[in-house]
Parts: structure tokens; sequence; C-alpha cells
């Protein structure tokens, strides 16, 4: 008796280990965005600092431009830079800069991402190119909501634009 409620014991674990086993159709399904904005920036001249020890710094100077979403709309101020460390196939930036809403309000923005050119998961050649911005908002006005998520950026290379297009998601 006891050897055959063991064996059963040891046969419903083994299954429940096996069915617990995670597979693609059991993945959990990742988390919705919601479209925020897309920033039009301006660039000015990129100069090269040169070899560093954390890789080739180059500064791309951020000198004004526009964004606008669903509820939010205005102007990218002039003085912020892109700052990008480079080393072979991944680059690095780090890009400063404000903005000023249609309605008088600052938003400072810090984004950080990667740009990396070669092989993927796959072996494929690829090109990645993501960021994460992180706002600043007044926290007692209209925007304090950018405060209190986390948002992903990706470039729009499709338009005419002289600069770099910028389109953001807040991440659910």
């Amino acid at each position: 008796m006891k050897k055959a409620l063991l064996s059963t014991i040891l046969l419903c674990l083994a299954t429940l280990t096996l069915t617990a086993q995670t597979t693609p159709e059991t993945y959990p399904a990742g988390p919705e965005t919601t479209f925020v904005m897309q920033l039009k920036v301006t660039l000015g001249q990129a100069y090269t600092v040169g070899d560093t020890p954390q890789g080739r710094r180059t500064v791309i100077p951020i000198t004004g431009g526009t964004f606008e979403g669903p509820l939010l709309k205005g102007t990218i101020l002039n003085g912020g830079a892109d700052y990008q460390l480079a080393d072979g196939q991944r680059s690095t930036l780090e890009a400063i800069y404000s903005i000023k809403t249609d309605d008088g309000v600052y938003i400072h923005i810090r984004n950080r991402g990667i740009i990396f050119q070669g092989p993927d998961e796959n072996g494929q050649q690829s090109f990645y190119f993501k960021a994460a911005p992180q706002f600043e908002a007044p926290k007692d006005s209209r925007y304090a909501w950018l405060n209190n998520a986390l948002f992903i950026c990706s470039p729009d290379f499709s338009t005419q634009f002289q600069g770099i297009v910028l389109n953001v998601w807040k991440i659910k």
C-alpha cells in the first residue's frame, strides 16, 4: 500500500514538472504600449572627442525641433546634446535635453539607449536602435503622469526630416 501511494505521488510530481515547463505557447504576453508622442529633433554639427578609455566619444548638439502626441505638443529647446560612446559595432547614447509644451510647461528628458549593427540572436545581420526616455515634469502639472511610467522610443527613418525623428510609447 505504501509503495503504491509513493509511486502515485512520484508519478503526479513528474507529471506536474512536465506540464509546468514553459513552452513558446505558454510564455507570458509582453507588456502593452500606448503611443505618447513623436519628436522631430534638429541637430547641430557633431564632433568627436576621440578614443577615450570608455570608447569613442561623439557629441551631437540638439538645436531644437517640435513634438506632438495625443496629450501634449510643443517645441524642443536648444541647448541639449546626444552623448554617444562607440565601441566597435555597438554605441550607447545618452541624450539630455528639455522640451516646452504649447501651454508653457518645461519638461526635462534624459534618454538612454543602444545602437547596434551586427549579428542578432539568430546570427542574422541586423540594426537595433532603441532608447528609454525618462521625463521630469513638474509634479503639480497636467504632465505629471510622465514622471510615473516607463517609456521606450525608436527612430523613424521613413521621413524626409533633416534631423532625427523619435516615436515614444508608454509601457502600460
